[in-house]
């Protein structure tokens, strides 16, 4: 059981500066998910994404201390975790989505209990998965940003490091080009 879940996260925050280990815990705990869901898309790569999710928070514990409430704390730890990417990939040099296999799709909830509904599912993710995949980088982040992590505007802005109307105009420009690459 987590003893601070009952914090908000201004709290928890003060808390971890403060130097309180399980306050950071708890801010861990609140978003280790989105973090490792954002990297796994990234780099193709579960085990990837597990090691800089671990890398994203330590460096989060480690500047917790020098943060400052200009920005959310969510936004903050995205731009950490796409800089650990971005790094990663650059090093790979290998620049891809991750394309979900069989095993994560079946995961997946069906909109209703039919079999072919579920089927359906899962072939629309896939057509999602392939067309997201022949985005380049920046494309692919951004809609991650927007349309799975739900982020504002603003808050992408802050993450990718690019202004109001650079974010708005790159989203039109890869919402168009993942309906491009979408079948029919």
């Amino acid at each position: 059981m987590r003893p601070l879940i009952h914090l908000d996260e201004t709290d928890c925050i003060a808390r971890a500066q403060r130097g309180e280990v399980v306050a950071f815990s708890e801010l861990v705990a609140r978003y280790q998910d989105r973090i490792y869901r954002f990297l796994v898309r990234m780099t193709r790569s579960q085990e990837d994404a597990r090691e800089l999710t671990q890398e994203t928070f330590l460096s989060a514990f480690q500047a917790i201390a020098r943060w400052r409430p200009d920005a959310r704390l969510s936004t903050w730890l995205f731009h950490i975790a796409r800089n650990q990417a971005l790094d990663r990939l650059r090093r790979a040099q290998r620049v891809e989505f991750v394309m979900l296999n069989e095993a994560q799709i079946e995961h997946i909830p069906a909109a209703t209990p039919t079999p072919e509904a579920a089927l359906q599912a899962r072939q629309r993710i896939e057509a999602l998965e392939g067309a997201l995949a022949r985005l380049s980088v920046e494309h692919r982040e951004i809609l991650l940003l927007r349309d799975i992590e739900e982020m504002p505007y603003e808050d992408i802005a802050e993450v990718l490091g690019i202004s109001l109307g650079t974010v708005k105009s790159r989203i039109a420009r890869a919402r168009a080009g993942l309906l491009q690459y979408m079948p029919c």
